[in-house]
């Protein structure tokens, strides 16, 4: 059980919510979604976001306002498999959540809210969710998030049943021309050139991989995992590798741009109809509060990997 409940979130405001009461008991709970039908992940007026339905599931069942904290925000039709977010409750909230039913309060928590959320005809389902360990944080204390990336290159090879969930493109791509791309940008490095920068906000990422693969059924899968990715990070990486995959762009076109440190015409942004956020990874429970607190402190703008030059070999 925490004894912190107050989280900040990225609107200001804590996870508590609305509650005289103090909301101690934080849990921790597991989500996937289809994000095609809705505005991305965070609550936005006049339009609908997966947090406003997943708060509003959360309203109907403890009878207050209860803020979700998120693991990573998506943008507007992105997926998430295994999305994390927490949230906290008070002892009474938290002891009622069975009601009569012979569930201990986790199990009952995702059958009661699948309950409410079954009006999403599936588009949205708690996996799972229970009490979090002692300094847990949904978004502080992640290690990494591991992103998906389906293309169907050719028009031999789209698919309108899977069009959901794969960007169609006209003509081949050379996957080993991509990889090689994509090898280039690995590291600690200020992404400033694939990101759309928020306010006061830092574009310095470590991009741990990156590499795509031919499957079987002849689609091309992107892969994807770093500490964090900033807005339109994942989209403009993948946009970017592909142009050198058709040839639109010469080899070294990645590694250019990120020397660049320049936002302009030549970011392309791939289709968010294919990018999966396919999981979020954490340290072990003694080391939450730690990675936590790290991951809060600016990070060092010094602390970059700077990109080999033409005639330094790579180490």
């Amino acid at each position: 059980m925490s004894t912190n409940p107050e989280i900040i979130d990225p609107l200001g405001l804590t996870a508590l919510g609305s509650t005289s009461t103090p909301a101690w008991i934080r849990m921790r709970m597991v989500l996937g979604y289809d994000g095609a039908a809705y505005n991305g992940w965070a609550r936005q007026p006049n339009v609908t976001g997966v947090q406003q339905l997943v708060e509003e599931a959360l309203e109907t069942l403890i009878r207050r306002r209860v803020r979700v904290i998120v693991a990573g925000r998506t943008d507007a039709g992105v997926h998430a498999r295994r999305q994390v977010v927490h949230f906290d409750l008070t002892q009474e909230e938290f002891d009622g959540l069975p009601r009569r039913a012979p569930l201990a309060p986790g199990p009952a928590l995702v059958r009661r809210i699948n309950g409410i959320l079954g009006r999403q005809d599936g588009a949205v389902w708690v996996h799972e969710a229970d009490v979090a360990p002692e300094g847990f944080d949904a978004r502080f204390s992640a290690l990494a998030r591991r992103y998906s990336y389906r293309i169907a290159d050719g028009l031999e090879r789209w698919d309108p049943l899977t069009r959901h969930l794969t960007t169609w493109h006209r003509s081949a791509l050379d996957v080993e021309a991509m990889n090689r791309e994509a090898q280039s940008v690995l590291g600690r490095h200020d992404f400033l050139s694939y990101c759309k920068p928020r306010p006061d906000a830092t574009t310095i990422r470590t991009l741990q991989e990156f590499s795509f693969t031919r499957g079987g059924d002849g689609l091309i899968l992107a892969h994807l995992k770093a500490d964090a990715f900033c807005h339109n990070m994942v989209r403009a990486l993948i946009g970017a590798a592909m142009m050198v995959g058709d040839g639109r762009e010469q080899p070294g076109f990645l590694a250019k741009r990120l020397e660049a440190m320049v936002r302009d015409s030549k970011t392309k942004l791939s289709h968010p109809r294919a990018l999966v956020l396919e999981e979020v990874y954490y340290p072990d429970d003694d080391q939450l509060a730690a990675r936590a607190a790290q991951t809060r402190a600016k990070r060092d703008n010094d602390d970059v990997h700077t990109l080999p030059s033409k005639q330094e070999p790579e180490a």
